[in-house]
């Protein structure tokens, strides 16, 4: 019987959540780990993406503590929501991304 996927929920580090743990700010935080707890990466990078554009400057170093994702992921997911590339619609990964599969790697004796 397969076990179902363990999600883990990244903890904020900002100072907002440091100081006050159960404020607004805090809260909120909360919930956005919450939700990219479930998303796969591409969809992870895209959303922490949306929040960049929506909340202007300074706001992937912010989210970068938030989520524990890298400033450069955020950049990535920012620029994927501005424009929509053609060749990846429907893929998490690009063409040839990911781990090799078994039979590529092992070599036929």
């Amino acid at each position: 019987m397969k076990r179902a996927r363990e999600i883990t929920v990244h903890q904020c580090t900002c100072e907002t959540c440091q100081q006050h743990p159960y404020s607004a700010a805090a809260k909120e935080h909360r919930a956005i780990n919450r939700l990219l707890a479930g998303l796969d990466e591409k969809h992870r990078r895209r959303f922490a993406g949306l929040l960049a554009l929506q909340w202007g400057r300074g706001s992937i170093q912010l989210l970068s503590k938030i989520t524990g994702l890298d400033r450069m992921t955020i950049r990535r997911g920012r620029a994927e929501v501005q424009r929509i590339d053609r060749k990846t619609v429907g893929r998490v990964r690009h063409t040839g991304g990911g781990r090799k599969t078994a039979e590529k790697k092992s070599p036929r004796f």
